[in-house]
């Protein structure tokens, strides 16, 4: 049983990424998205961590909030 809530580390450790801070934002700043693309289709994921992505926001899934939370970061604002 899972005792401990997912985090944006613990996503980035889940994906096979480093999980720091600064590691974090170095990924956020270099992997933007356009406004219409889709996260688990950025051209940046492997097939897993894709597949990872997409199914756990399909099945509202425990790692669905901080996927949404990824997904916002990596959507420029306008």
């Amino acid at each position: 049983m899972e005792l401990t809530t997912p985090t944006l580390a613990t996503l980035f450790e889940q994906l096979g990424l480093d999980s720091d801070q600064a590691s974090i934002d170095a990924f956020v700043q270099a992997h933007r998205l356009h406004k219409d693309e889709k996260l688990s289709e950025a051209v940046f994921w492997t097939p897993q961590q894709a597949r990872f992505l997409k199914e756990e926001l399909r099945e509202d899934a425990e790692w669905a909030p901080v996927v949404d939370e990824l997904n916002v970061l990596l959507h420029p604002s306008t």
